[in-house]
């Protein structure tokens, strides 16, 4: 091999193992779109029974406590923050064994709280994100923040 092309190999190496799990892309608000097709993704949303999550109705205290409520959706397994804004939050949820990512995704809208959980690769998530968004559901309710 010739000098120059053996200083380029160690950086192509390296280039090709950034940015591998696509974690630092700029991800767009989804919460208000529907899920594709593939079977990885549920949102409150969403009309189609395989998607469908029932809806997720705040009372007074958990309107008034939204910042409570982020905190609870960052306590999920595997949960960190990937995006924020007045009414949004994008969890980035990691899988333990393998690292992949799910993002979880809350918008409050008046007294609802729209949530999509969806997996960013893959084709089927066998339950994943409709089990996350069912703890997030129990852990709200614990701390009293969903309608009766």
């Amino acid at each position: 091999m010739t000098k120059p092309l053996l200083l380029l190999l160690p950086s192509l190496v390296l280039a090709g193992c950034s940015n591998a799990d696509n974690e630092t892309l700029v991800f767009s608000d989804r919460s208000l779109e529907p899920c594709e097709e593939k079977p990885n993704c549920v949102s409150t949303i969403e009309t189609r029974p395989d998607f469908s999550l029932s809806r997720f109705r705040l009372n007074q205290q958990g309107i008034n406590n939204w910042e409570a409520i982020q905190k609870i959706a960052l306590s999920l397994p595997g949960a960190s923050l990937g995006q924020q804004s007045e009414h949004y939050i994008r969890v980035e949820c990691r899988s333990k064994v393998f690292g992949f990512v799910d993002d979880f995704e809350l918008r409050l809208d008046g007294e609802e709280l729209i949530v999509r959980s969806e997996s960013r690769t893959g084709y089927s998530d066998f339950g994943v994100n409709r089990e996350r968004a069912e703890l997030f559901r129990t852990r709200l309710a614990d701390a009293e923040y969903l309608k009766n």
